[in-house]
């Protein structure tokens, strides 16, 4: 599972797990109305399989399969989640096909739950952060609401516009800036994006801040130029600080549905991704393709952007993402 830090906070603290809770009641509620095509999809599907069935059969399996390759579970996923099915059903001798919600929900959890160092902004000072992805996945904007959430858990984040080969990327990130109240560090568009990093580096250290957020260009992830770009990016900001960047995230858009596992394996097969974050849920009836990229590449999500707000940038909770996924109306 994956931990969250408050800068200056006990994270053990009796009132820090008191907010928390509040925070994942509230999450929750958002959560379900963000996922509500998704949730509509394999809900409404769901409903209509079991419905008027008295056993659980072999039958019911398939049809169970054929649903969730439909929703973009993915054909290795799904598989899976059959195979876990059967033994949990078997195990507990059930019967009714109306536990197949519970059973399904905690077995959609474990795949989504990806064992993982926490993602801590306090280990390193400043905290290096390589944001990538293809264009048009929101990755300028998720950056932005990246740096509002550590932001409002009392973190100094410095942006920095890596992405030179756009002067619209450089434009968007400075006006984010300004709104969110955050330093940014940029040059002329066509500037080297290594030594735009390397400057920014210099800058937090000096300025003393606490987390650097580095964008990076987004062209077609089938150009080799793009991955030894990132690759030298990686290779310049660990010689200012060692061992950076602490965390590569990789922003996939929901929508796109199985492109997404297209795109997950070309940068992993280049880059060093620690980590996903899935935007537009809120748009798409695909949000189904979040399990079969947890169970195929193995590389934990850490957030998931649910609406267009700067709050609706929020930590991925694999138990409650599940729940919200498939919560029956007789559950709410």
């Amino acid at each position: 599972m994956i931990k969250w830090f408050r800068k200056g906070e006990d994270t053990d603290s009796a009132n820090k797990h008191q907010l928390e809770k509040k925070e994942q009641k509230g999450l929750f509620s958002k959560l379900k109305s963000g996922l509500q095509k998704t949730r509509k999809q394999l809900s409404s599907k769901l409903d209509s399989l079991i419905k008027g069935k008295t056993v659980i059969d072999e039958e019911l399996y398939e049809e169970l399969e054929e649903m969730l390759i439909t929703c973009d579970v993915g054909v290795d996923a799904t598989l899976q989640l059959i195979d876990r099915l059967k033994s949990e059903i078997k195990l507990q001798k059930i019967e009714n096909p109306q536990e197949l919600y519970h059973i399904l929900q905690r077995e959609i959890a474990t795949i989504l739950d990806i064992s993982s160092s926490p993602l801590d902004p306090t280990t390193h000072k400043p905290f290096v952060v390589m944001v990538v992805g293809v264009n048009g996945v929101g990755k300028t904007t998720t950056i932005a609401k990246l740096a509002h959430f550590w932001k409002s858990q009392g973190f100094k984040p410095l942006l920095v516009a890596g992405d030179t080969f756009r002067a619209a990327a450089i434009d968007q990130l400075t006006l984010w800036a300004e709104k969110i109240g955050v330093p940014i560090v940029k040059q002329r568009a066509g500037a080297d994006p290594a030594a735009v990093a390397y400057d920014a580096l210099d800058s937090a250290i000096a300025k003393k801040l606490d987390i650097v957020i580095i964008d990076t260009a987004g062209r077609m992830h089938t150009k080799t130029n793009l991955m030894e770009e990132l690759k030298k990016i990686r290779r310049v900001i660990a010689k200012k600080v060692p061992d950076a960047p602490h965390e590569t995230l990789l922003v996939l858009d929901a929508t796109t549905g199985q492109n997404a596992i297209s795109q997950t394996k070309m940068f992993k097969e280049n880059t060093d991704i620690s980590g996903i974050i899935l935007t537009k849920l809120d748009g798409t009836a695909k949000g189904g393709i979040v399990i079969g990229i947890c169970h195929e590449f193995q590389i934990p999500v850490r957030f998931i952007g649910i609406g267009e707000g700067l709050e609706d940038l929020r930590p991925f909770d694999p138990e409650a993402f599940a729940k919200a996924l498939l919560e029956t109306d007789n559950d709410e």
